[in-house]
C-alpha cells in the first residue's frame, strides 16, 4: 500500500476513536443506570394517594433515602455494604453471591402530590413510599354581574 494513501486512512481512523473516548460514558452513569435497571418498583395509585413498592433487602433504615429534587422528582436510593465487622476478622469466602449494590429509581411525580406530606416506611425488607394526593380544587362558581339600567 502506499505510505501516503496509508497515512490518509491512519488519520480518518483517529478522529472516529477520539469522539468515542470523549463520547463515552462516565463511570458513574454506568453504575447509576445498572443501578435503575436493576431495582424493581411497584406503583400504585389509591383515591387519596400514590405508593411506591421497593424491594430493598438487607437494608437498614440509614442506607435507605428518599428525596425530591426539582420539586417534582421522586428518588429512591440505597447502597448495600459489605460487613465490616466481617472483613475486619481472619475471613475466607467460600461462595459470594450476594453482591455490594447500589439502587436507584427516580420518578416524576403528577401535579396533584402533597410533596410536604410524603412518608416512608421500610418493613421485612420492603420500603413503602407513599405520596398523598391534594385535594381537587373546589370548582369556580360562576361570577353573577349585576346589569344597571341607565
Amino acid at each position: 500500500m502506499d505510505p501516503l494513501l496509508s497515512t490518509v486512512q491512519h488519520l480518518l481512523v483517529v478522529p472516529d476513536d477520539l469522539d468515542r473516548l470523549l463520547h463515552a460514558p462516565t463511570r458513574s452513569y454506568v453504575r447509576d443506570t445498572e443501578a435503575a435497571a436493576s431495582t424493581p418498583v411497584d406503583v400504585k395509585e389509591y383515591p387519596n394517594s400514590y405508593v411506591f413498592i421497593v424491594d430493598m433487602p438487607g437494608l437498614k433504615s440509614n442506607d435507605i433515602k428518599v428525596q425530591v429534587e426539582d420539586e417534582n422528582v421522586l428518588n429512591i436510593s440505597g447502597e448495600r455494604k459489605r460487613n465490616e465487622k466481617e472483613e475486619e476478622g481472619e475471613v475466607k469466602y467460600i461462595r459470594m453471591e450476594r453482591r455490594v449494590a447500589k439502587f436507584m429509581r427516580k420518578f416524576t411525580l403528577p401535579a396533584d402530590c402533597n410533596l410536604e406530606a410524603i412518608s416512608a416506611a421500610c418493613q421485612d425488607g420492603v420500603l413503602n413510599v407513599t405520596v398523598p394526593k391534594l385535594p381537587p380544587p373546589e370548582p369556580k362558581k360562576p361570577k353573577t354581574i349585576e346589569v344597571k339600567i341607565g
